[in-house]
Parts: C-alpha cells; structure tokens; sequence
C-alpha cells in the first residue's frame, strides 16, 4: 500500500509501508482528542512517529495485531520514543520473543524487542476520544491474530484492523508455526463477516478492501 491517509468515518487512518515486507502500520487518531495509537510498527516506524509529531497527536498505546517478525521490528523504537504501553494476544507471545529467530529464517536480522507490557482480556476495549477500539481473537494465520475494530464509542464498529487474517483476494498464510487453515477461515466468517458488508478492511499487506468485497468475490472464501 503506498502511503496514505485517510479520514475515515470512524477514525483518522495513516498508512504507510516500506521494503522489503512492505507492510502496512498504522496511526489511528482521533482529530478531536489529538489521541492515538500505533499499530503494527514495524520497518516503517520512523514514519509512523513522524505522523504523530506533525499531527501533534498524543500516542496511548502501541496495538498488534500479531507477531510475525515484519509487525513488530519497530516496537522498540516506538517504545523508547513513545513509553506507552505494548500490547498483544498471549498466544502470539511465543513468536514475538522469537523475533530475532523469525528473522534469520527469512535470511534477515532483527533486534530483539522489549517485553510486551499487557496481554489482551478477553474482552478489551481501547478509548481513543469519542472512538473505542474493541479487540476480537482472530487466530489461524497464527494462534494470537486479533482484529483491532474501530469505531464511535456505543455504535457498531465499521472500520477492521486484520492483521494478516484477511487480505483483498486472499487469506493469511496457513504453513508457518501455530497456524491452520480450518481456524483461519472461522475467524474470518465468524468475526470479521459479522461486522457487515460495509465494514472497511485494512490488511496487513496490500489495499484496503471490504467485508462484502471479500465475501461475494474472494476466491478462498466463495
């Protein structure tokens, strides 16, 4: 995804991505509260953190939405510029602490990132001004993938932060360690398809697509 921003019905969404994963995070505002978070730092941070200081946000926390080495490089350095709080699923533990192993199986190098300071409850609600950000298990491309669904605080949410649960035309990978397919494909029609067709879908990789876009036209979920 080339760099972006948009404002969203939901919330204030920047984007941006750089090789060699190009990955996408994320900065999520609100424009009212000038409150953020960071999600999924990951080679790109520098940029992320740019954002927030040109857009004189105040950061509140740093959100994954799993722990594959490309989503998480960067956390360490927006901690260490931020000293908010990192938050993941406990699941995915096990792979953020094997960042730097996960990297040389790609052939690449990764430092090893500072300790994650809260794991999810089960059921976890972030405020971010007048929005909320609530957090739903989505596992199967790995076992601690959630979605970050963001919107007003009280309404339904219309706005998916997936991670690599769901891409526009494709689905997450199933032959890394901790994943399976039959998983990955009930997080996707029973938690993210439950948001609706007119729920906005931001990947991990790639554009931002729909639910119902990813329902009708999809091919590994049609």
């Amino acid at each position: 995804m080339a760099d972006a921003a948009v404002e969203a019905a939901a919330v204030i969404v920047e984007v941006r991505a750089v090789p060699p994963f190009h990955k996408n995070g994320f900065v999520l505002g609100s424009e009212k509260a000038r409150q953020a978070v960071i999600v999924d730092p990951g080679d790109e941070v520098d940029q992320l953190l740019d954002i927030v200081q040109a857009r004189q946000l105040s950061v509140t926390h740093i959100l994954l939405t799993h722990a594959h080495v490309d989503h998480v490089t960067g956390v360490g350095r927006a901690k260490r510029a931020l000293g908010v709080p990192i938050c993941l699923h406990q699941d995915d533990n096990f792979l953020y602490e094997a960042a730097v192993e996960q990297a040389a199986f790609f052939g690449l190098k990764a430092d090893r990132q500072p300790p994650v300071d809260h794991f999810y409850d089960p059921v976890e609600v972030f405020a971010l001004g007048e929005y909320e950000i609530s957090v739903h298990h989505t596992p199967g491309h790995c076992p601690g993938g959630v979605c970050l669904a963001v919107g007003l605080a009280g309404q339904r949410k219309g706005d998916l932060f997936v991670g690599d649960t769901l891409f526009a035309g494709s689905i997450g990978r199933t032959d890394l360690p901790g994943a399976d397919h039959a998983t990955l494909l009930r997080s996707i029609r029973e938690v993210l398809f439950a948001f609706g067709d007119d729920a906005r879908v931001y990947p991990g990789h790639g554009p931002t697509t729909t639910v119902g876009q990813e329902r009708r036209s999809n091919p590994f979920l049609v």
